[in-house]
Protein backbone atom coordinates (compact mmCIF):
# COMPACT_ATOMS: atom_id res chain seq x y z
CA UNK A 1 0.00 0.00 0.00
CA UNK A 2 1.57 3.37 -0.89
CA UNK A 3 2.74 5.71 1.84
CA UNK A 4 1.15 9.11 1.85
CA UNK A 5 2.98 9.90 5.32
CA UNK A 6 6.39 11.52 3.44
CA UNK A 7 5.21 13.70 0.62
CA UNK A 8 7.86 16.44 0.80
CA UNK A 9 6.11 20.20 0.66
CA UNK A 10 7.14 23.40 1.66
CA UNK A 11 10.65 23.17 0.75
CA UNK A 12 12.79 25.42 -1.29
CA UNK A 13 14.62 24.10 -4.60
CA UNK A 14 18.23 24.15 -4.56
CA UNK A 15 20.12 26.79 -6.02
CA UNK A 16 22.05 25.44 -8.77
CA UNK A 17 21.85 25.91 -12.22
CA UNK A 18 22.25 30.15 -12.32
CA UNK A 19 25.32 32.26 -13.25
CA UNK A 20 26.80 33.21 -9.94
CA UNK A 21 28.44 36.21 -11.83
CA UNK A 22 25.27 37.44 -13.97
CA UNK A 23 23.63 36.98 -10.82
CA UNK A 24 25.58 39.25 -8.24
CA UNK A 25 24.57 43.31 -9.39
CA UNK A 26 26.71 44.61 -6.65
CA UNK A 27 29.76 42.70 -8.75
CA UNK A 28 28.48 43.10 -12.36
CA UNK A 29 28.31 46.99 -11.17
CA UNK A 30 32.17 46.80 -9.67
CA UNK A 31 33.26 45.39 -13.30
CA UNK A 32 31.78 47.98 -15.15
CA UNK A 33 32.99 50.66 -13.31
CA UNK A 34 36.38 49.78 -12.82
CA UNK A 35 37.51 48.06 -16.38
CA UNK A 36 38.41 50.29 -19.20
CA UNK A 37 35.17 49.83 -21.85
CA UNK A 38 37.38 48.03 -24.28
CA UNK A 39 37.97 45.34 -21.68
CA UNK A 40 34.62 44.98 -20.51
CA UNK A 41 32.67 42.51 -23.10
CA UNK A 42 35.48 40.00 -22.53
CA UNK A 43 35.38 40.61 -19.04
CA UNK A 44 32.37 39.65 -18.91
CA UNK A 45 31.86 36.88 -21.05
CA UNK A 46 34.40 35.57 -19.05
CA UNK A 47 33.23 36.18 -15.94
CA UNK A 48 29.55 34.59 -16.79
CA UNK A 49 31.28 31.50 -18.48
CA UNK A 50 33.01 30.83 -15.01
CA UNK A 51 29.74 31.96 -13.13
CA UNK A 52 27.70 29.47 -14.91
CA UNK A 53 29.97 26.61 -13.97
CA UNK A 54 30.10 27.99 -10.50
CA UNK A 55 26.25 27.88 -10.10
CA UNK A 56 25.95 24.35 -11.53
CA UNK A 57 25.39 21.36 -10.10
CA UNK A 58 28.89 19.54 -10.96
CA UNK A 59 30.65 22.53 -9.53
CA UNK A 60 28.85 22.32 -6.08
CA UNK A 61 29.38 18.49 -6.35
CA UNK A 62 32.95 18.81 -6.68
CA UNK A 63 32.97 20.93 -3.33
CA UNK A 64 31.01 18.71 -1.56
CA UNK A 65 33.22 15.75 -2.48
CA UNK A 66 36.72 18.16 -1.51
CA UNK A 67 35.21 18.71 1.78
CA UNK A 68 33.81 15.07 2.53
CA UNK A 69 37.47 13.57 1.18
CA UNK A 70 40.22 15.77 2.85
CA UNK A 71 43.93 15.09 1.61
CA UNK A 72 45.72 12.59 3.21
CA UNK A 73 49.37 12.41 4.28
CA UNK A 74 51.49 9.43 3.06
CA UNK A 75 54.97 10.36 4.77
CA UNK A 76 56.81 7.01 3.14
CA UNK A 77 56.11 4.44 -0.13
CA UNK A 78 55.52 1.16 0.98
CA UNK A 79 59.54 0.21 0.83
CA UNK A 80 60.23 3.04 3.57
CA UNK A 81 61.22 5.39 1.04
CA UNK A 82 60.77 9.22 2.48
CA UNK A 83 58.31 10.54 -0.21
CA UNK A 84 56.56 13.27 1.55
CA UNK A 85 53.35 13.08 -0.44
CA UNK A 86 50.15 14.45 -0.29
CA UNK A 87 46.84 12.70 -2.07
CA UNK A 88 43.78 15.17 -2.92
CA UNK A 89 40.64 13.91 -4.03
CA UNK A 90 39.88 14.11 -7.92
CA UNK A 91 37.55 16.79 -7.46
CA UNK A 92 40.20 19.01 -5.76
CA UNK A 93 42.20 19.26 -8.83
CA UNK A 94 39.09 19.74 -10.92
CA UNK A 95 38.51 22.63 -8.79
CA UNK A 96 41.84 23.70 -8.79
CA UNK A 97 42.01 23.19 -12.05
CA UNK A 98 39.04 24.97 -13.97
CA UNK A 99 40.41 28.28 -11.58
CA UNK A 100 44.08 28.11 -13.15
CA UNK A 101 42.85 27.48 -16.54
CA UNK A 102 40.28 30.71 -16.22
CA UNK A 103 43.42 32.94 -15.19
CA UNK A 104 42.80 33.47 -11.28
CA UNK A 105 46.40 33.21 -11.00
CA UNK A 106 47.02 35.28 -13.40
CA UNK A 107 46.54 39.39 -12.57
CA UNK A 108 50.11 40.76 -13.28
CA UNK A 109 50.69 40.52 -16.67
CA UNK A 110 47.29 41.41 -18.67
CA UNK A 111 45.01 44.65 -18.70
CA UNK A 112 42.55 45.26 -15.73
CA UNK A 113 43.66 41.74 -14.28
CA UNK A 114 43.13 42.45 -10.68
CA UNK A 115 39.75 43.88 -11.28
CA UNK A 116 39.26 40.55 -14.19
CA UNK A 117 41.05 37.78 -11.41
CA UNK A 118 39.29 39.48 -8.18
CA UNK A 119 35.99 39.45 -9.54
CA UNK A 120 37.01 35.52 -10.71
CA UNK A 121 37.66 34.81 -7.23
CA UNK A 122 34.85 35.96 -5.51
CA UNK A 123 32.66 34.03 -7.96
CA UNK A 124 34.58 30.64 -8.25
CA UNK A 125 35.18 30.98 -4.41
CA UNK A 126 31.47 30.28 -3.65
CA UNK A 127 31.63 26.69 -5.02
CA UNK A 128 34.67 26.17 -2.37
CA UNK A 129 36.79 28.08 -0.21
CA UNK A 130 39.45 25.79 0.78
CA UNK A 131 41.77 25.74 -2.59
CA UNK A 132 41.61 29.42 -3.04
CA UNK A 133 44.99 29.01 -1.10
CA UNK A 134 47.42 27.49 -3.57
CA UNK A 135 45.69 29.98 -5.88
CA UNK A 136 46.19 32.50 -3.73
CA UNK A 137 50.07 32.24 -2.89
CA UNK A 138 50.62 31.57 -6.42
CA UNK A 139 49.22 35.13 -7.56
CA UNK A 140 50.60 36.52 -4.57
CA UNK A 141 54.25 35.53 -5.45
CA UNK A 142 55.29 37.18 -8.51
CA UNK A 143 55.95 40.85 -6.64
CA UNK A 144 58.09 38.85 -3.92
CA UNK A 145 60.15 37.60 -6.77
CA UNK A 146 60.21 40.92 -8.90
CA UNK A 147 62.84 41.90 -6.66
CA UNK A 148 65.02 39.12 -7.81
CA UNK A 149 64.82 39.63 -11.99
CA UNK A 150 66.78 36.23 -12.44
CA UNK A 151 64.13 34.77 -10.54
CA UNK A 152 60.82 36.65 -12.03
CA UNK A 153 62.02 35.89 -15.53
CA UNK A 154 62.32 32.27 -14.47
CA UNK A 155 59.17 31.78 -12.31
CA UNK A 156 56.50 34.35 -13.42
CA UNK A 157 55.85 32.90 -17.03
CA UNK A 158 54.94 29.73 -15.11
CA UNK A 159 52.86 30.89 -12.06
CA UNK A 160 50.85 33.34 -14.57
CA UNK A 161 50.37 30.35 -17.06
CA UNK A 162 46.72 28.79 -17.30
CA UNK A 163 47.75 25.53 -17.68
CA UNK A 164 47.32 23.29 -14.47
CA UNK A 165 49.52 20.10 -14.47
CA UNK A 166 48.11 18.43 -11.17
CA UNK A 167 50.25 17.11 -7.85
CA UNK A 168 52.88 15.71 -9.90
CA UNK A 169 56.66 16.85 -8.79
CA UNK A 170 58.91 17.28 -11.69
CA UNK A 171 61.60 19.76 -12.36
CA UNK A 172 60.30 23.15 -12.62
CA UNK A 173 62.04 23.21 -16.43
CA UNK A 174 59.92 20.56 -17.22
CA UNK A 175 56.41 22.12 -16.33
CA UNK A 176 54.32 24.42 -17.88
CA UNK A 177 52.10 26.11 -14.98
CA UNK A 178 53.41 25.77 -11.26
CA UNK A 179 51.79 26.78 -8.05
CA UNK A 180 53.75 28.72 -5.06
CA UNK A 181 52.86 28.36 -1.10
CA UNK A 182 54.36 30.17 1.88
CA UNK A 183 56.05 29.33 4.67
CA UNK A 184 56.55 32.13 7.68
CA UNK A 185 55.06 31.01 10.92
CA UNK A 186 56.82 29.35 13.23
CA UNK A 187 55.16 27.82 16.48
CA UNK A 188 57.57 29.75 19.20
CA UNK A 189 56.24 33.20 17.11
CA UNK A 190 53.20 33.09 15.42
CA UNK A 191 52.59 36.19 13.81
CA UNK A 192 56.27 37.46 15.10
CA UNK A 193 57.89 36.35 12.19
CA UNK A 194 60.91 38.21 13.59
CA UNK A 195 60.98 35.61 16.29
CA UNK A 196 61.58 32.77 13.54
CA UNK A 197 64.72 30.42 14.27
CA UNK A 198 64.75 28.47 10.87
CA UNK A 199 68.47 29.10 9.92
CA UNK A 200 70.03 29.53 6.78
CA UNK A 201 73.96 28.58 5.79
CA UNK A 202 75.13 30.01 2.97
CA UNK A 203 76.64 28.10 0.01
CA UNK A 204 79.81 28.31 -2.22
CA UNK A 205 77.59 29.48 -4.47
CA UNK A 206 76.16 33.10 -4.94
CA UNK A 207 72.64 33.10 -3.19
CA UNK A 208 72.43 29.69 -2.45
CA UNK A 209 72.05 28.59 0.64
CA UNK A 210 70.61 25.20 3.27
CA UNK A 211 68.14 25.67 5.96
CA UNK A 212 67.49 23.88 8.99
CA UNK A 213 64.13 24.82 11.07
CA UNK A 214 60.76 23.67 11.31
CA UNK A 215 57.29 25.84 10.11
CA UNK A 216 54.26 25.70 11.95
CA UNK A 217 51.94 26.48 9.26
CA UNK A 218 52.67 25.69 5.40
CA UNK A 219 49.73 25.02 3.33
CA UNK A 220 49.32 23.24 0.24
CA UNK A 221 52.43 21.25 0.99
CA UNK A 222 52.57 19.56 -3.01
CA UNK A 223 52.95 23.00 -4.51
CA UNK A 224 56.31 23.03 -6.96
CA UNK A 225 57.67 25.88 -4.31
CA UNK A 226 57.87 28.05 -1.83
CA UNK A 227 58.69 30.94 -0.33
CA UNK A 228 59.72 31.33 2.99
CA UNK A 229 61.53 33.30 6.04
CA UNK A 230 64.95 32.11 7.60
CA UNK A 231 67.69 33.26 9.82
CA UNK A 232 70.88 34.44 7.16
CA UNK A 233 74.22 35.50 8.60
CA UNK A 234 72.72 39.22 7.39
CA UNK A 235 69.09 38.81 9.62
CA UNK A 236 65.50 37.45 8.65
CA UNK A 237 65.80 36.63 4.76
CA UNK A 238 63.61 35.62 2.18
CA UNK A 239 64.03 32.25 0.25
CA UNK A 240 62.80 29.85 -2.63
CA UNK A 241 62.19 26.29 -1.66
CA UNK A 242 61.36 24.44 -4.95
CA UNK A 243 60.08 21.18 -3.76
CA UNK A 244 62.13 19.43 -6.59
CA UNK A 245 65.78 20.28 -7.61
CA UNK A 246 66.72 21.08 -11.30
CA UNK A 247 68.46 17.36 -11.28
CA UNK A 248 65.27 15.81 -10.61
CA UNK A 249 65.59 15.05 -6.96
CA UNK A 250 63.53 15.88 -4.44
CA UNK A 251 65.20 19.04 -2.12
CA UNK A 252 64.89 18.33 1.38
CA UNK A 253 60.99 19.11 2.44
CA UNK A 254 59.49 16.71 5.28
CA UNK A 255 55.85 17.11 5.86
CA UNK A 256 55.75 15.36 9.07
CA UNK A 257 51.42 16.27 9.52
CA UNK A 258 48.78 17.79 8.45
CA UNK A 259 46.60 20.13 10.76
CA UNK A 260 43.25 18.91 11.83
CA UNK A 261 41.18 22.22 11.19
CA UNK A 262 37.40 23.84 12.14
CA UNK A 263 37.02 24.38 8.11
CA UNK A 264 39.15 24.91 5.25
CA UNK A 265 38.74 21.03 5.43
CA UNK A 266 40.04 20.24 1.16
CA UNK A 267 43.04 22.52 2.10
CA UNK A 268 46.02 20.56 3.05
CA UNK A 269 47.67 22.96 5.97
CA UNK A 270 51.27 20.91 6.97
CA UNK A 271 54.17 21.43 9.57
CA UNK A 272 57.71 20.89 7.74
CA UNK A 273 60.36 20.31 8.71
CA UNK A 274 63.72 21.65 6.70
CA UNK A 275 66.84 19.61 7.16
CA UNK A 276 70.09 20.07 4.64
CA UNK A 277 66.91 22.25 2.47
CA UNK A 278 68.61 23.64 -0.65
CA UNK A 279 67.43 27.48 -0.88
CA UNK A 280 67.56 30.71 -3.22
CA UNK A 281 67.82 33.91 -1.90
CA UNK A 282 65.29 36.39 -2.63
CA UNK A 283 66.08 39.92 -2.29
CA UNK A 284 68.75 40.92 -0.01
CA UNK A 285 70.32 39.45 3.61
CA UNK A 286 68.28 40.76 6.00
CA UNK A 287 65.49 42.24 4.40
CA UNK A 288 63.01 39.25 4.01
CA UNK A 289 60.11 41.12 5.56
CA UNK A 290 60.08 44.06 2.90
CA UNK A 291 60.69 41.33 0.05
CA UNK A 292 57.84 39.34 1.18
CA UNK A 293 55.38 41.96 2.08
CA UNK A 294 54.32 42.26 -1.30
CA UNK A 295 52.94 38.86 -1.51
CA UNK A 296 51.83 39.24 2.06
CA UNK A 297 49.62 42.33 0.94
CA UNK A 298 48.21 40.63 -2.18
CA UNK A 299 47.14 37.20 -0.02
CA UNK A 300 45.78 39.82 2.58
CA UNK A 301 43.05 41.42 -0.34
CA UNK A 302 42.46 37.64 -1.48
CA UNK A 303 41.35 37.52 2.45
CA UNK A 304 38.68 40.26 1.80
CA UNK A 305 37.64 39.25 -1.34
CA UNK A 306 37.08 35.76 -0.02
CA UNK A 307 35.58 36.43 3.27
CA UNK A 308 32.99 38.46 0.08
CA UNK A 309 32.82 35.72 -1.65
CA UNK A 310 31.54 33.77 1.86
CA UNK A 311 28.92 36.30 2.54
CA UNK A 312 27.39 36.82 -1.22
CA UNK A 313 26.73 32.87 -1.19
CA UNK A 314 25.25 33.16 2.45
CA UNK A 315 23.35 35.91 1.75
CA UNK A 316 22.21 34.46 -1.50
CA UNK A 317 21.30 31.19 -0.10
CA UNK A 318 18.78 33.17 2.60
CA UNK A 319 16.76 34.98 0.25
CA UNK A 320 16.79 31.88 -1.87
CA UNK A 321 15.12 30.53 0.84
CA UNK A 322 13.12 32.54 2.07
CA UNK A 323 11.46 33.50 -1.10
CA UNK A 324 10.27 30.14 -1.71
CA UNK A 325 9.84 28.98 1.96
CA UNK A 326 6.00 29.80 3.20
CA UNK A 327 5.34 30.06 7.33
CA UNK A 328 2.74 32.02 9.38
CA UNK A 329 0.48 32.33 6.29
CA UNK A 330 2.53 33.97 3.21
CA UNK A 331 6.04 33.55 2.07
CA UNK A 332 9.06 34.32 4.43
CA UNK A 333 10.72 37.12 1.81
CA UNK A 334 7.74 39.20 2.81
CA UNK A 335 7.42 38.74 5.96
CA UNK A 336 8.23 42.40 7.53
CA UNK A 337 10.87 41.08 10.11
CA UNK A 338 12.59 38.33 7.87
CA UNK A 339 12.81 41.49 4.94
CA UNK A 340 14.80 43.25 7.50
CA UNK A 341 17.14 41.17 8.53
CA UNK A 342 17.93 39.74 5.28
CA UNK A 343 18.48 43.23 4.01
CA UNK A 344 20.96 43.88 6.50
CA UNK A 345 22.58 41.04 5.65
CA UNK A 346 23.01 41.63 2.11
CA UNK A 347 24.14 45.81 3.04
CA UNK A 348 27.01 43.64 4.40
CA UNK A 349 27.56 41.45 2.05
CA UNK A 350 27.55 44.39 -0.45
CA UNK A 351 29.68 46.68 1.04
CA UNK A 352 32.71 43.86 1.41
CA UNK A 353 32.26 43.55 -2.56
CA UNK A 354 32.33 47.18 -3.17
CA UNK A 355 35.59 47.34 -1.00
CA UNK A 356 37.43 44.59 -2.33
CA UNK A 357 36.77 45.65 -5.82
CA UNK A 358 38.25 48.97 -4.76
CA UNK A 359 41.32 47.44 -3.30
CA UNK A 360 41.89 45.17 -6.75
CA UNK A 361 41.28 48.27 -9.00
CA UNK A 362 43.70 50.48 -7.23
CA UNK A 363 46.31 47.38 -7.75
CA UNK A 364 45.24 47.77 -11.63
CA UNK A 365 45.70 51.43 -11.68
CA UNK A 366 49.33 51.16 -9.90
CA UNK A 367 50.01 54.64 -9.65
CA UNK A 368 52.35 56.22 -6.71
CA UNK A 369 48.91 58.15 -4.66
CA UNK A 370 46.72 54.07 -5.02
CA UNK A 371 49.59 52.70 -3.74
CA UNK A 372 50.01 55.06 -0.60
CA UNK A 373 46.04 54.07 -0.41
CA UNK A 374 46.68 50.75 -0.42
CA UNK A 375 48.71 50.89 2.14
CA UNK A 376 45.97 51.94 4.64
CA UNK A 377 43.23 50.40 2.63
CA UNK A 378 44.76 46.85 2.48
CA UNK A 379 45.04 46.60 6.66
CA UNK A 380 41.64 48.13 7.47
CA UNK A 381 39.56 46.08 5.17
CA UNK A 382 41.20 43.23 5.78
CA UNK A 383 40.50 44.18 9.30
CA UNK A 384 36.61 44.77 9.24
CA UNK A 385 35.69 42.68 6.42
CA UNK A 386 37.41 39.36 7.06
CA UNK A 387 35.49 39.98 11.13
CA UNK A 388 32.11 40.59 9.87
CA UNK A 389 32.00 37.48 7.50
CA UNK A 390 31.22 35.36 10.40
CA UNK A 391 28.62 36.82 12.16
CA UNK A 392 26.89 37.34 8.43
CA UNK A 393 27.12 33.43 7.59
CA UNK A 394 25.93 32.33 11.05
CA UNK A 395 22.53 34.63 10.86
CA UNK A 396 22.25 33.37 7.22
CA UNK A 397 22.45 29.89 8.36
CA UNK A 398 19.62 30.56 10.98
CA UNK A 399 17.66 31.92 8.29
CA UNK A 400 17.13 28.52 7.31
CA UNK A 401 16.50 27.25 10.04
CA UNK A 402 17.03 23.62 11.49
CA UNK A 403 17.39 22.92 7.68
CA UNK A 404 20.92 25.33 7.90
CA UNK A 405 22.34 23.37 10.43
CA UNK A 406 22.37 20.01 8.75
CA UNK A 407 25.60 19.45 6.54
CA UNK A 408 23.59 18.99 3.13
CA UNK A 409 22.54 22.61 3.31
CA UNK A 410 26.32 23.52 3.14
CA UNK A 411 25.79 26.14 5.44
CA UNK A 412 27.99 24.71 8.24
CA UNK A 413 30.53 24.47 5.61
CA UNK A 414 30.51 28.46 5.03
CA UNK A 415 30.25 28.90 9.15
CA UNK A 416 33.13 26.72 9.63
CA UNK A 417 35.12 28.55 6.76
CA UNK A 418 33.90 32.10 7.98
CA UNK A 419 36.60 32.56 10.31
CA UNK A 420 39.80 31.67 8.40
CA UNK A 421 40.61 34.73 6.42
CA UNK A 422 40.18 37.02 9.81
CA UNK A 423 43.41 34.72 11.43
CA UNK A 424 45.45 34.08 8.04
CA UNK A 425 48.01 36.46 6.88
CA UNK A 426 47.97 38.26 10.98
CA UNK A 427 44.83 38.46 12.84
CA UNK A 428 42.91 41.70 13.43
CA UNK A 429 45.31 42.96 16.13
CA UNK A 430 48.12 42.55 13.67
CA UNK A 431 46.39 44.79 10.98
CA UNK A 432 45.03 47.32 13.47
CA UNK A 433 49.05 47.75 14.14
CA UNK A 434 50.05 47.64 10.86
CA UNK A 435 47.26 50.64 9.95
CA UNK A 436 49.06 52.77 13.05
CA UNK A 437 52.06 52.01 11.54
CA UNK A 438 51.58 53.17 8.29
CA UNK A 439 49.42 56.35 9.79
CA UNK A 440 52.82 57.01 11.57
CA UNK A 441 55.50 56.12 9.73
CA UNK A 442 53.43 57.42 5.54
CA UNK A 443 52.23 60.58 5.63
CA UNK A 444 50.95 60.02 2.06
CA UNK A 445 49.29 56.88 2.81
CA UNK A 446 46.76 59.11 5.16
CA UNK A 447 46.45 61.81 2.62
CA UNK A 448 45.19 59.46 -0.42
CA UNK A 449 42.60 57.56 2.24
CA UNK A 450 41.02 60.90 3.41
CA UNK A 451 40.86 61.83 -0.37
CA UNK A 452 39.19 58.34 -1.46
CA UNK A 453 36.86 58.69 1.08
CA UNK A 454 36.59 63.17 0.88
CA UNK A 455 35.06 62.07 -2.75
CA UNK A 456 31.62 61.28 -1.34
CA UNK A 457 31.71 64.38 0.88
CA UNK A 458 28.41 66.66 0.70
CA UNK A 459 26.32 63.61 -0.48
CA UNK A 460 25.08 61.99 2.60
CA UNK A 461 24.69 64.25 6.46
CA UNK A 462 25.42 60.43 8.04
CA UNK A 463 28.72 59.89 6.11
CA UNK A 464 29.96 63.78 6.18
CA UNK A 465 29.55 63.23 10.39
CA UNK A 466 31.42 60.25 10.15
CA UNK A 467 34.20 61.38 8.49
CA UNK A 468 34.47 64.45 11.00
CA UNK A 469 34.27 62.09 13.88
CA UNK A 470 36.60 60.13 12.26
CA UNK A 471 39.50 63.04 12.04
CA UNK A 472 38.92 63.84 15.38
CA UNK A 473 39.98 60.35 16.46
CA UNK A 474 42.94 60.57 14.20
CA UNK A 475 44.32 63.60 15.45
CA UNK A 476 44.25 62.31 18.85
CA UNK A 477 47.25 60.18 19.88
CA UNK A 478 46.34 59.33 23.42
CA UNK A 479 45.89 56.20 23.78
CA UNK A 480 46.42 54.96 20.51
CA UNK A 481 47.17 51.10 20.49
CA UNK A 482 44.44 50.77 23.03
CA UNK A 483 42.10 52.42 20.60
CA UNK A 484 43.67 50.68 17.18
CA UNK A 485 40.32 48.52 16.63
CA UNK A 486 38.28 51.06 17.24
CA UNK A 487 39.88 53.52 14.97
CA UNK A 488 40.22 50.73 12.03
CA UNK A 489 36.79 49.62 11.88
CA UNK A 490 35.89 53.05 11.74
CA UNK A 491 38.07 53.90 8.70
CA UNK A 492 36.71 50.48 7.10
CA UNK A 493 33.28 51.48 7.63
CA UNK A 494 33.70 55.64 6.57
CA UNK A 495 35.39 53.75 3.37
CA UNK A 496 32.65 51.44 2.70
CA UNK A 497 29.78 54.29 3.44
CA UNK A 498 31.77 56.55 0.92
CA UNK A 499 31.87 53.60 -1.76
CA UNK A 500 28.26 52.93 -1.98
CA UNK A 501 27.44 56.52 -1.22
CA UNK A 502 29.23 56.97 -4.95
CA UNK A 503 27.91 53.96 -6.58
CA UNK A 504 25.21 52.44 -5.13
CA UNK A 505 21.72 52.25 -5.16
CA UNK A 506 20.30 55.46 -2.84
CA UNK A 507 18.56 52.57 -1.17
CA UNK A 508 21.68 50.95 -0.66
CA UNK A 509 23.60 53.70 0.67
CA UNK A 510 20.79 55.50 2.88
CA UNK A 511 20.56 52.07 5.00
CA UNK A 512 24.32 51.70 5.09
CA UNK A 513 24.63 55.24 6.28
CA UNK A 514 21.58 55.35 8.52
CA UNK A 515 22.99 51.93 10.04
CA UNK A 516 26.69 51.91 10.07
CA UNK A 517 27.18 55.81 10.07
CA UNK A 518 24.30 57.47 11.75
CA UNK A 519 23.68 54.80 14.42
CA UNK A 520 20.29 54.10 13.80
CA UNK A 521 20.38 50.29 14.15
CA UNK A 522 20.91 47.61 17.04
CA UNK A 523 23.41 44.92 17.89
CA UNK A 524 21.72 42.34 15.53
CA UNK A 525 20.79 41.61 12.05
CA UNK A 526 17.76 42.86 11.56
CA UNK A 527 17.29 45.99 13.33
CA UNK A 528 17.40 48.55 10.71
CA UNK A 529 14.86 51.56 10.35
CA UNK A 530 11.62 49.75 8.80
CA UNK A 531 11.34 53.55 7.03
CA UNK A 532 13.99 52.34 4.62
CA UNK A 533 13.25 50.32 1.21
CA UNK A 534 13.91 47.09 2.61
CA UNK A 535 12.07 45.14 -0.16
CA UNK A 536 14.26 46.98 -2.84
CA UNK A 537 17.73 45.83 -1.21
CA UNK A 538 16.88 42.47 -0.75
CA UNK A 539 15.32 42.21 -4.36
CA UNK A 540 18.67 43.51 -5.17
CA UNK A 541 20.51 40.69 -3.50
CA UNK A 542 18.68 37.94 -4.86
CA UNK A 543 20.19 35.15 -6.98
CA UNK A 544 17.19 34.42 -9.66
CA UNK A 545 17.96 30.92 -11.29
Amino acid sequence: MATTTHTVTNQPPPLVGYDVFTADRALNEAVERHLPLELLDEARQELSKLGTTAGSAQAQEWGFLANENPPKLRTHDRYGHRIDHVDFHPAWHRLLGHAVTNGLTNAWGRPGGHVRRAAGFLVWTQTEAGHGCPLSMTHAAVPALRTDPALAALWEPKLTSQIYEGEELRPPADKSGVLFGMGMTEKQGGSDVRANTTSATPLEADGEYVLTGHKWFCSAPMSDAFLVLAQAPGGLTCFLVPRVLEDGDRNVFRIQRLKDKLGNRSNASSEVEFDGTWARRVGEEGRGVRTIIEMVAATRLDCVVGSAALMRQAVAQAVHHAAYRGAFGGVLIEKPLMRNVLADMALESEAATALAMRLAAAYDTDSEAERAFLRLAVPAAKYWVTKRCTPVTAEALECLGGNGYVEESGMPRLLRESPLNSIWEGSGNVQALDVLRALQREPLALNAFLEEVGRARGADHRLDAAIKDLLAELADLDGIEARARRLVERMALVLQGSLLVRWAPPAVADAFCASRLGGDWGTAFGTLPHTLDLAGIVERSRAVV
